[in-house]
């Protein structure tokens, strides 16, 4: 049936650029919650009744980025089941990046806010951008979806605590009111804090059956976004569905910086030459990047911005490019036993030696740069002293996978994101993780595990 557009409509599509494909199999300006009846838990059952009450209106600028988020996808509703949810997921991880950039150049120029980083009791630190991304993304993930739960890192105790600084909530209020899109009342102090305590982990509780979740890690690679250099941070954002993981959103402020391999520009399938890097993913159809837009409230990023994502090609183990994180040595890494490493591209190479490079970042910046081609291998020791969490993992699974990759642990098992039966926060990988372009994934499966003990 041919969609009549109204004129209220008709003026919102014009906001949009030439030759933009707008899909219309859902109401393009009204959004409500249809019923979910995927929840966490023992709640998973529960059908929720069919609304009667009329959709909530949006402002005309919300429509706007409505039709915008509903169309501006590369590929259409009709083959990607999740495509509402990877809308709103990218709009707001796209909103939470601006919400970064503006923490950490205040960070670096205001004395004030550098004493309003809090080191936590595991010896990582949390910063007015950590709470900030969490309670922006938590707050417009309620608006639309409220029987879906979240898990994420962080919670409020500390900014309910009597040793908190008195400004630090008036400064994550702030920074959310600049950058969240919100068409109600301005947002108090426990709006705030509600928003954040919603993934932490007394918020819901799961049982052994498959649940359907939001998994955030507000930045990954917080330490590298508080030295203020080139070291990736990244805002990323999962959803699973009936247990697997469906939806994946990667924002990266600062990859402009970071688009060179040695003395050569990235030429690597889906790499972005711009302002930062969005990485979105959905199941079957496959993983995807642009630049981030150029500001908040932009509606008009065309389609041929998105580049498909593929894994690097690499057929040749000593030739692949190597990544681990910053707190490890190769020498910890079983492959150490087949090869020494090298951090210097322009160093000579055969078959015993291999391109290391470890100073990129957290986690997820590395599933995103295997994800994209430049990396070929990703490594991660698991170690007793420091439990795994999923969100620093689950968004750069499904990112690798559907850009042709392989994931699975150190004895060559997939990565069990069920296996914190009642939290969904902590994975126990066999050994350690390893990310791979899949043309090397068996060769290095078959060699890290016969050297793992």
């Amino acid at each position: 049936m041919e969609h009549v557009f109204s004129a209220k409509e008709s003026a919102v599509l014009r906001t949009l650029p030439p030759h933009t494909t707008v899909y219309t199999p859902m109401p393009l300006l009204h959004l409500w919650l249809p019923p979910h009846r995927l929840l966490a838990g023992q709640r998973r059952l529960l059908a929720l009744p069919t609304p009667t009450y009329p959709p909530f209106r949006l402002s005309v600028r919300a429509e706007a980025a409505a039709v915008h988020e509903a169309c501006a996808l590369p590929f259409p509703p009709g083959r990607a089941p999740h495509h509402r949810e990877l809308a709103a997921a990218v709009a707001s991880v796209e909103r939470a990046c601006r919400l970064c950039v503006d923490v950490k150049a205040t960070l670096l120029s205001n004395d004030r806010d550098k004493r309003r980083v809090v080191e936590k009791n595991d010896q990582t630190h949390v910063t007015t951008a950590d709470f900030g991304v969490q309670a922006l993304i938590s707050f417009e993930l309620q608006q639309l979806f409220p029987s879906i739960p979240l898990v994420a890192e962080e919670d409020s105790a500390f900014l309910r605590s009597p040793d908190a600084d008195a400004g630090i909530i008036e400064s994550i209020s702030s920074f959310i009111a600049r950058n969240v899109s919100n068409n109600g009342s301005p947002l108090t102090h426990d709006d705030v804090l509600r928003a954040i305590d919603r993934g932490g982990r007394e918020a819901v509780s799961f049982d052994s059956k498959p649940a359907t979740y939001w998994i955030l890690d507000p930045i990954d690679g917080t330490k590298g976004f508080l030295k203020g250099n080139d070291t990736l941070y990244v805002v990323g954002l999962a959803l699973v569905v009936d247990g697997k993981l469906a939806v994946g959103v990667m924002g990266c402020p600062n990859w402009s910086n970071a688009t060179t391999i040695g003395n050569k520009e990235d030429e690597s399938t889906g790499a972005c030459h711009g302002d930062g890097m969005l990485m979105v993913s959905h199941v079957g159809c496959g993983t995807w990047s642009r630049p981030l837009s150029a500001g908040i409230g932009q509606y008009t990023t065309p389609l041929d911005a998105w580049k498909r994502c593929s894994v690097d090609p690499c057929l040749v183990v000593h030739t692949a490019r190597f990544c681990i994180v910053d707190s490890h040595t190769w020498d910890m890494m079983p492959l150490s036993a087949h090869f020494d490493s090298t951090m210097d591209e322009s160093e000579p190479r055969d078959e015993n030696k291999i391109l290391l490079q470890n100073s990129c970042g957290g986690s997820l910046s590395k599933y995103l740069m295997v994800a994209c081609g430049r990396m070929s291998v990703f490594i991660l020791l698991a170690r007793a002293a420091k439990l795994l969490k999923a969100w620093d993992h689950a968004v750069g699974v499904i990112c690798v996978e559907e850009a042709g990759g392989q994931i699975c642990d150190w004895s060559g098992k997939p990565l069990d994101f069920a296996a914190d039966r009642t939290g969904r926060r902590i994975i126990y990988p066999t050994g350690g993780i390893l990310s791979t372009n899949a043309a090397l994934h068996d060769k290095l499966v078959e060699m890290v595990s016969e050297n793992y003990k």
